[in-house]
């Protein structure tokens, strides 16, 4: 389970390296997705070191946790995090909800949002 830890702790970190090239490039929706998709598999490592199990496949961040049974360690401030990061992996891929998602993240918005996603992550780092 080692090898899968590390797996997912990689693609976490590239996510999170490809969202701070999104914000630099102004595509502020896909900074949204793709800090999503960070603390996804940053979860999902976790969820692997804990269980010694495979995770799910899920892309619900709540979903993740609880059943990974480390939804009850976040903070109400990291619980409410993960509720606003949640539907950005949903609504990033449906034009219906793109005009509406475009006019919320601002340069100022992505730039909080890449912040506590760094800061959950490194969270769950620290407790592989």
């Amino acid at each position: 389970m080692e090898d899968k830890v590390k797996y997912w702790t990689d693609l976490s970190d590239y996510d999170m390296e490809t969202a701070e090239a999104m914000l630099r490039s102004k595509r502020y929706l896909y900074v949204g997705f793709m800090c999503h998709q960070t603390i996804e598999k940053i979860f999902k490592a976790y969820f692997t070191f804990l269980k010694s199990d495979v995770a799910p496949f899920t892309h619900s961040l709540s979903f993740l946790a609880k059943r990974g049974d480390f939804y009850e360690f976040f903070s109400e401030e990291q619980k409410d995090f993960i509720d606003q990061i949640e539907p950005l992996n949903i609504e990033a891929r449906y034009p219906s909800h793109k005009d509406r998602l475009l006019k919320s993240l601002t340069e100022e918005k992505c730039n909080e949002i890449i912040g506590k996603t760094k800061e959950l992550q490194s969270w769950i780092k620290a407790k592989l």
